[in-house]
């Protein structure tokens, strides 16, 4: 009998992939979606096979049918309070009400334990949503990918197109950890199918310095770029305390301005060390070469 594994959330970028990635592995797939989710994103679900139940998340009843049977509940829900933590903790009461045995939440990013809270608002929720999920009767486990690799191609600080530079902040040695979203999907899916994952999994498809961003950003064709320093991790931090105070409306946005510079400060505070790539030997990583190539 296929497993059948319930995915909050696979409508979202990493969500759909997820999908796609468990479908390869020939698992059964139950997709919960809000009533109000578009037509189009359901139907792209079902054309892959996927079971598509429409939940709201109020209706505890409902949406611990919509768990039954699963061997795996995965939350690739993104937001804010009420969703992280409220809603998170709405389909972990539910994950437990049906008797799943596993339970993995959309801790995606970098590693929030090793940093201090008040450092990162959006990992302040996910840290509020482990201390419940840790008292909770069901096995978890957290996967942690660091940045999304996509974000090199977005004109970040750390790798300005525009400035034709490469920012850094400390130490231009230090490896920072990246997963694209296809390998951050594939790990999980595999990790959502494995019966004995720790409570911790870590991961980076490439961790490059700001050094050898130079050197790769010239071999894929990017162009010279300079290395610059912008200043001490204490320098962002501060800055960071600026622009929040700043930007008031920020606390209800999900990417501000200032979220984002505190992901920059956590990408060079923290790293994902041991990796755990190799849990899953039939897995490939993706090169920071091919994401960076024009």
């Amino acid at each position: 009998m296929k497993p059948l594994l319930v995915v909050a959330g696979a409508t979202g970028e990493l969500g759909g992939r997820l999908v796609r990635a468990l479908r390869q592995r020939n698992a059964t797939v139950r997709a919960l979606v809000r009533p109000e989710t578009n037509p189009d994103k359901i139907a792209h679900l079902i054309q892959q096979g996927v079971d598509v139940r429409r939940v709201d998340f109020a209706d505890l009843p409902t949406l611990t049918q919509a768990c039954a049977g699963a061997s795996c509940v995965v939350s690739v829900l993104a937001g804010l309070h009420e969703v992280i933590v409220e809603a998170q903790t709405q389909l972990l009461r539910a994950a437990v009400a049906a008797g799943v045995p596993r339970f993995i939440p959309s801790d995606f990013c970098s590693d929030y334990t090793q940093q201090a809270p008040g450092t990162n608002r959006n990992f302040d929720l996910r840290r509020a949503f482990r201390a419940r999920l840790d008292q909770a009767p069901i096995a978890a486990t957290s996967i942690l990918n660091g940045a999304f690799a996509e974000v090199l191609t977005y004109n970040i600080p750390l790798l300005d197109f525009r400035q034709q530079q490469v920012g850094y902040w400390e130490d231009a040695d230090w490896r920072i950890d990246f997963t694209t979203m296809d390998d951050t999907a594939a790990f999980t899916a595999a990790a959502a199918l494995d019966p004995a994952t720790p409570r911790y999994l870590r991961i980076a498809s490439f961790q490059p310095s700001p050094r050898e961003l130079v050197k790769l950003a010239r071999q894929a064709g990017r162009g010279d770029f300079a290395l610059t320093r912008l200043g001490s991790r204490a320098d962002l931090a501060a800055a960071i305390a600026h622009a929040r105070q700043a930007n008031p409306a920020g606390e209800q946005q999900l990417y501000a301005d200032w979220q984002q510079m505190q992901y920059l400060l956590s990408m060079f505070s923290v790293q994902n060390q041991p990796l755990d790539n190799s849990r899953y030997p039939g897995l490939t990583w993706t090169s920071a070469l091919s994401i960076l190539t024009v």
